[in-house]
């Protein structure tokens, strides 16, 4: 090894021991262990980056689909709306320029299918359109088959009206019927029904116009975001290998409550990978947490205190947070079976040291419903075999040359080094031992030096 290279290596390793304590003290140890000659073995399973990004959905045209009778809003309600929308960033369809005949054309039914978002703005002529009745067609055809989110604002008409055509929106409706079809009417009748039951808002509960559009406007903006696919943990490689035997140890398919535990030692990536399981299946659970470094948290009190106490507040904490309910009372430990019990709930406890924690939070698997999963993090797996967990995961060191990509990612920002850098990267990577904490908090060090800064 280059004897410049070495002694710059160990200079940057102090002085991030210096900063980072433990942390550093764990890869000092790696790099000494270097030095005794020590073979890393390497592993199938990892955790690393790569450069293969997941695949994407078609993206889509439009934020919102808003399907609207034009001589009842365009010069006013719509007007108000579509300036909220803008300033939040949200991008309308509009078919201003698209000719309407007695039927919908594919360019509208690609619009009401590319939109995350359709919102029904019904009025009281919108029946007067046969054009709007086929949209509205086409449109719960979407919600039913793919699950289309559909908001509904009742624009100076009653809900009711809508529902059983009555009122002067049935009067419209009933000469939009002439000359129709049964089956035609039939089918306008069912969308109007189905329609009329979706929860929305209704302009005679406000007094304020603008106030309502804002609130509008709001909401979408928030469903947007909500329903916005998380990247958060796109292009990490090796991770597919992870979900793939996390998913095998969940059972997501069967009703049972299962307790899963994910072991390995401190920097390893046990925490990324409850982060990912989270991510992918918080949807499908009523309710779910992800309580996070339990042991270095104010959750848990020193040991010589008293532990009933600490199951107390450890245990308040996250039925606080795991049903949004902030200064919760509690008066006693049977709250989580009480209150959960007939709950679906993902339960993540992320950095568990004590089986006291455990036995605060999830004891026993009766305490949650059907379907229930709590997954635990921790380096000891005494403490998962004393709480009966046989459902463990070990989280195993990436293989040499997975490891060399991670380091490379942090350092440069892809997977291989720059020109003039690969042999100094290797020699990184070894030093480290194929730790991903330990690749990621040198890889940031380094990203940005030159060769000399590097070797000195």
């Amino acid at each position: 090894m280059d004897s410049s290279f070495y002694y710059g290596f160990c200079v940057a390793a102090i002085t991030f021991f210096t900063l980072f304590g433990t942390i550093l003290f764990m890869f000092y140890g790696k790099i000494k262990s270097h030095q005794e000659n020590k073979t890393v073995g390497a592993s199938s399973s990892t955790l690393s980056l790569t450069a293969t990004p997941s695949s994407l959905s078609r993206t889509r045209k439009h934020h919102v689909f808003p399907s609207f009778h034009g001589a009842d809003v365009r010069k006013t309600f719509l007007t108000h709306i579509l300036k909220e929308f803008k300033g939040k960033g949200i991008d309308p369809f509009i078919d201003n320029d698209i000719e309407r005949s007695k039927s919908i054309g594919p360019e509208l039914i690609e619009a009401i299918r590319g939109s995350k978002i359709v919102i029904v703005l019904l009025s009281r002529n919108y029946a007067s359109s046969s054009w709007c009745l086929n949209e509205l067609v086409e449109i719960m055809k979407c919600r039913e088959e793919f699950g289309k989110t559909v908001m509904t604002i009742f624009y100076e008409v009653d809900p009711t009206d809508v529902k059983k055509q009555t009122g002067d929106f049935g009067k419209v409706f009933k000469r939009t019927c002439k000359d129709k079809t049964k089956d035609e009417i039939k089918t306008w009748k069912k969308v109007l029904e189905d329609v009329a039951t979706i929860a929305g808002e209704h302009s005679r509960n406000w007094d304020n116009e603008a106030a309502m559009t804002e609130k509008i406007a709001t909401d979408v903006s928030n469903m947007l975001n909500s329903s916005s696919p998380s990247r958060d943990f796109d292009g990490l490689i090796g991770m597919g290998a992870h979900m793939k035997e996390m998913e095998s140890l969940l059972s997501l398919g069967y009703d049972d409550v299962r307790m899963i535990g994910i072991w390995g030692p401190s920097g390893i990536g046990k925490t990324t990978i409850a982060r990912v399981l989270y991510s992918q299946f918080s949807e499908n659970f009523e309710l779910s947490v992800f309580m996070e470094n339990i042991k270095e948290s104010t959750y848990t009190r020193p040991v010589c205190s008293d532990e009933y106490s600490a199951k107390m507040q450890l245990q308040k904490i996250f039925m606080s947070q795991i049903i949004n309910h902030k200064d919760m009372e509690l008066p006693h430990l049977g709250i989580v079976q009480d209150r959960l019990s007939d709950k679906k709930v993902l339960i993540v406890l992320d950095g568990i040291n004590q089986s006291m924690q455990l036995d605060a939070i999830a004891k026993e698997t009766r305490w949650f419903g059907h379907g229930s999963r709590i997954i635990i993090t921790t380096q000891d797996q005494k403490l998962l075999k004393a709480h009966g967990i046989n459902h463990i995961y070990k989280v195993e060191f990436p293989s040499a040359y997975e490891a060399y990509q991670m380091f490379c990612v942090y350092a440069f920002g892809q997977i291989f080094p720059k020109d003039g850098f690969e042999e100094l990267s290797w020699e990184v990577t070894k030093l480290l031992g194929n730790l991903p904490l330990g690749l990621r908090v040198m890889g940031s060090h380094f990203r940005g030096m030159s060769r000399h800064e590097w070797k000195w």
